[in-house]
């Protein structure tokens, strides 16, 4: 019993160190929360009209409130910057598992009494809490963001999208502490999120549509967990506007018509994906990584031991 207190112990303290060394680092810091902020900003100073007038040009003569239109458009940009930088993030959180391997800090700290499988997971779980963190900051701005629009969100669609986000951190975790598990230098990891930072939004489905790919390439896409992500963070903060959208006197086929144009309703070989199958594959891709993340290091510790 109490070698499980002290295995506990040593863990949650390990933990508050990598979270304690990165919010040290400003610069790290400022890159983490900026990013995500700078691209809803760029959405709504650049994107944000584009899309408006897309929208209404799509209306023909039917006339909607403009609230509508703006609470539909902000819900959009919001959600598909909340599927992008809870992997982006981590990448950027992961920073300290890579800088203790050059520094020479994890070689030090393996000589101590401490476990192996404490780092492991002291290494996982502050990169979750950082990349939670600084998600949550990007999710209380996007929420302000979208009431500013004139929408309200329910507190059952709030609840939900913070679930969202709770699982997409540990997705991002999860493959970020995978992928740095083989980097060797601090330039390696900014190459790295670099990449990752520019692709990821659209290879999941966030930057662009899906329904505006061809067959093919939006099939591929639906088979790349992080496309689920991204599915479940439009559901809960856009499927709201269906009803909306009938209110307002759309025929029920139109208004899934939009809901569809944006990933709000998701298809998989032309077949509609339901919400429970989402959050399925979201968890399955979460326990699969985590596990592949314990696996890379229970081989690496036998490596070091021969």
């Amino acid at each position: 019993m109490n070698g499980i207190k002290t295995y506990i112990k040593q863990t949650a303290a390990f933990t508050v160190r990598n979270i304690k060394t990165f919010f040290k680092d400003k610069g790290a810091v400022i890159s983490a929360l900026i990013s995500p902020l700078v691209i809803l900003g760029l959405y709504i100073l650049f994107l944000d009209g584009v899309l408006k007038d897309s929208f209404s040009a799509n209306l023909g003569d039917f006339v909607v409130d403009a609230k509508l239109i703006d609470g539909y458009i902000a819900s959009y940009e919001v959600s598909s910057i909340l599927a992008t930088c809870t992997v982006t993030v981590a990448f950027v959180a992961n920073m300290a598992m890579v800088s203790d391997r050059v520094s020479g800090v994890r070689n030090d700290l393996l000589i101590t009494p401490v476990g192996k499988s404490v780092l492991t997971l002291g290494y996982y779980f502050g990169t979750a809490i950082i990349t939670l963190a600084i998600c949550y900051v990007t999710t209380g701005v996007g929420f302000i963001y979208i009431a500013a629009s004139g929408i309200a969100m329910s507190a059952g669609q709030v609840a939900a999208a913070l679930l969202d986000v709770l699982l997409g951190s540990l997705f991002g975790t999860a493959l970020s502490s995978v992928v740095c598990n083989f980097l060797r230098s601090r330039g390696a990891i900014s190459a790295v999120s670099t990449i990752v930072s520019t692709v990821y939004g659209f290879i999941c489905g966030a930057y662009y549509p899906i329904s505006q790919f061809g067959k093919g390439i939006g099939n591929v896409v639906m088979c790349l967990p992080g496309t689920y992500f991204t599915g479940l963070m439009r559901n809960h903060f856009m499927s709201g506007y269906f009803d909306k959208f009938i209110a307002a006197g759309f025929p029920t086929e139109a208004a899934n018509g939009i809901l569809d144009s944006l990933d709000v309703n998701m298809y998989f070989f032309d077949k509609s994906v339901p919400m429970w199958t989402m959050y399925i594959v979201a968890v399955c891709s979460i326990v699969v990584l985590v596990g592949l993340y314990v696996i890379i290091n229970i081989v690496h510790r036998r490596k070091r031991s021969k």
